[in-house]
């Protein structure tokens, strides 16, 4: 089975959300595999203009399926607001798939990652402040949240 991937070699601006969106009418399936919605994906179709910050960019081609998988942080919030805004642009996405291994980007996840940058001074990184590295933080560290605690409250109390 064929794959095709688009990936980076920069650190963003490249124009793997335009080349996502270009190819994503000859595959079954556009997998986001890593990362938050700290990225910023720009598809033109016509005259619409339509923007991703967390769902992949091949999410506007109705025969793929669109997947965030393992390796990628998820903000429930923007994944609402997303898909909210693309079925009121007419876009429908049936049934995105999403790993029950992806972990979840909570507001405190958020909090950390301002108050730590406001406190890093002159060696800040430059942090979007999305809370992206301190979700990465607790999924290396194994006490994050995952997709499937979201379905197992004994889980997600521990």
């Amino acid at each position: 089975m064929p794959g095709i991937i688009v990936m980076g070699a920069q650190w963003g601006d490249e124009g793997k959300g335009k080349a996502t969106d270009q190819i994503a009418e000859r595959v079954d399936y556009c997998v986001r595999y890593s990362g938050g919605n700290n990225a910023g994906h720009t598809v033109v179709v016509g005259d619409d203009t339509f923007v991703m910050h967390l769902l992949p960019a091949g999410i506007l081609n109705p025969n793929s399926t669109a997947v965030l998988g393992n390796g990628v942080v998820i903000d429930l919030d923007v994944m609402h607001d997303e898909l909210d805004a693309l079925s009121r642009r007419g876009v429908e996405v049936p049934h995105p798939l999403i790993s029950a291994n992806a972990h979840i980007i909570t507001p405190y996840h958020q909090t950390m990652d301002r108050v730590t940058e406001r406190f890093l001074g002159k060696r800040r990184i430059g942090t979007t402040g999305r809370g992206i590295g301190p979700a990465y933080s607790d999924k290396v560290n194994r006490i994050g949240i995952r997709v499937q605690d979201l379905f197992d409250e004994s889980i997600l109390r521990q």
